[in-house]
């Protein structure tokens, strides 16, 4: 499988604002990718970038190029379009994300959050990783934090 992440384009912003989650998903995932594109243009650590799997679109993610805290850098969105999904994309994307940041960013952990209900997010962070660090949610949600070589 080869998928791929590059940063949202002149080319592909517009095809990443119509990437969709399911209808019961857009509990768990409520700000399109709309919303995260617009976001990363005043919050400028944010990095959007498109997820292809050959030539194909297939979702899109956000991460920060900032330090949050002593090493910790986050992750703050990841989906998979609804036409794409039970594929095995998003545990690629995920791990082709996690490259990325440990090659350009001096990552001790990578943090990310999910809404409590949304088992799915959670068993696929646990498969690469990433273990809850706080039994009290943040902002709503479970965190997880996967840790490099510490």
């Amino acid at each position: 499988m080869t998928i791929q992440v590059r940063p949202v384009s002149m080319d592909d912003w517009f095809a990443c604002t119509q990437l969709q989650v399911s209808e019961e998903q857009k509990k768990a995932f409520p700000a399109p990718v709309v919303y995260w594109l617009a976001e990363s243009r005043f919050v400028t650590d944010f990095q959007p970038v498109a997820i292809y799997k050959d030539l194909d679109l297939v979702g899109f993610a956000v991460y920060s190029d900032q330090e949050h805290d002593e090493g910790d850098y986050w992750l703050p969105a990841l989906m998979i379009d609804s036409k794409y999904q039970g594929r095995g994309y998003g545990k690629e994307a995920l791990r082709a994300l996690i490259q990325r940041m440990q090659k350009t960013l001096n990552c001790k952990r990578i943090l990310i959050g999910h809404r409590p209900d949304n088992h799915v997010a959670g068993a696929l962070y646990e498969s690469l990783g990433f273990q809850r660090i706080s039994e009290q949610l943040i902002d709503g949600e479970v965190v997880r934090a996967l840790k490099f070589g510490i």
